[in-house]
């Protein structure tokens, strides 16, 4: 799948989305031989599934203190569970169509 592309199904299917945060979730989604959700077969269909993985895993990074509680030692799943609560309110904010 092109960069471009998954950057403008970001864009779509998260207008509350910062300024060019979409092109940063898409390179790094998109990265060639990562195994990343980007370079799966249902990404390369532009499927929103895929696409919604790869912004909720920019935001739990980006957006949360998950990589803080790696840092601590926390178990993936121990990080994840702290911070869904944080990381879904992000996700409904990019998810409206107009900001506040």
């Amino acid at each position: 799948m092109s960069i471009e592309r998954f950057t403008g199904q970001v864009r779509e299917l998260f207008p509350g989305c910062p300024p060019n945060r979409e092109m940063i979730i898409a390179e790094h989604a998109c990265l060639k031989y990562s195994n990343r959700v980007g370079r799966t077969a249902t990404a390369k269909k532009l499927d929103a599934e895929a696409v919604e993985l790869a912004v909720i895993a920019h935001i739990r990074h980006a957006e949360t203190g998950y990589d803080t509680l790696l840092a601590k030692g926390y178990e993936r799943w121990e990080a994840r569970n702290q911070v869904r609560e944080a990381a879904n309110r992000v996700l409904a904010d990019w998810k409206r169509t107009e900001r506040l």
